[in-house]
């Protein structure tokens, strides 16, 4: 299990250990970046190893809408700290109990997120082809 300490992020703080950030605020609340939010938890780490174990544990949370339960607010949503500490520490050790099954995922994960990476060139690209032609019927 990796060892790993969840704080509220303060807006111009800089972590010397590898960390990520979870955002707290709104509909998209859990959803894990490398860099930070603006209304957002870090989880920070010894071992650049665990966090990408973790990064990829609570993608797969925010992605599955995990944390949906634990909204409260009725015009901006926000998930409390203790929540998520409680929840995620709860659910991340539940996940790694089948680590072989987790290095599996991550791996199947990191290749889907590339191929939607290179879609979204791609979408730019014909895009922008399409710009350039109806450009020529102007001229």
């Amino acid at each position: 299990m990796p060892n790993f300490i969840i704080k509220t992020h303060q807006k111009g703080t800089v972590y010397t250990s590898k960390s990520i950030f979870i955002l707290n605020k709104g509909m998209n609340s859990g959803k894990p970046q490398k860099e930070p939010f603006t209304n957002s938890f870090v989880i920070l780490f010894e071992k650049e190893e665990d966090a990408e174990i973790i990064y990829w544990l609570a993608y797969s949370l925010w992605k599955s809408h995990f944390w949906h339960q634990f909204l409260i607010g009725s015009v901006i949503p926000f998930l409390r700290i203790t929540d998520f500490k409680k929840s995620f520490i709860l659910k991340s050790t539940e996940m790694l109990q089948e680590h072989e099954l987790h290095k599996k995922q991550i791996i199947a994960l990191r290749l889907l997120e590339q191929k939607e990476d290179q879609l979204n060139k791609n979408r730019v690209l014909i895009n922008e082809m399409r710009r350039i032609i109806v450009l020529g019927y102007s001229k």
